[in-house]
């Protein structure tokens, strides 16, 4: 990604901040992470992250998705002394496609991202709306996508060890090595 492109990024995620009401910081603003996944598919599979606090008790963090972004379905294993992260979403902004473990939705409103459709599997539709929330428990099986008009999901956790979580996709690196 090049610096232009991260710039361009950071505005639209300010606006769309901004747009909902959302105050951010401008040291904040300085830890924006742009999760590309490593699959060179940013605009399809990829998100912006905002992180407020993560301790070892309690994380909580804005996710900005551009419309119909998908982070892709993962889930949060246990670890030594936690049985996983628990994590609430509510949307803040915009309308999110959650799909988790259960029964399929017929006629679901998010599109598995072309040419990864075989990592998408769990296709249980739970939509969310702003202040709407939902609440993952640890281990289980996810994935969400924005609407066409981009989402804000403000996510409260236990806290977040990113690096372990598991992918259905086996290319996807979720944190990649620094050169």
């Amino acid at each position: 990604m090049t610096e232009e492109m991260r710039r361009d990024i950071e505005k639209r995620v300010w606006a769309m901040l901004d747009k909902a009401g959302i105050a951010v910081t401008e040291q904040e603003k300085k830890t924006l992470e742009i999760a590309e996944y490593a699959l060179g598919l940013w605009e399809s599979i990829g998100l912006q992250i905002l992180v407020y606090v993560n301790t070892e008790r309690c994380c909580a963090k804005e996710m900005v998705l551009f419309a119909r972004q998908t982070c892709p379905e993962h889930r949060h294993p246990p670890m030594p002394g936690s049985p996983g992260k628990e994590e609430t979403f509510r949307c803040r902004y915009g309308e999110v496609y959650l799909y988790v473990e259960g029964d399929p939705t017929p006629n679901p409103k998010g599109i598995a991202p072309k040419g990864r459709e075989k990592y998408f599997t769990v296709w249980h539709e739970i939509v969310l709306k702003p202040g709407d929330q939902y609440t993952l428990m640890p281990n289980t099986l996810h994935w969400f996508q924005a609407g066409p008009d981009g989402a804000i999901i403000s996510e409260f956790s236990t806290q977040s060890h990113d690096e372990t979580d598991f992918f259905t996709d086996p290319d996807i690196i979720r944190v990649p090595e620094e050169c």
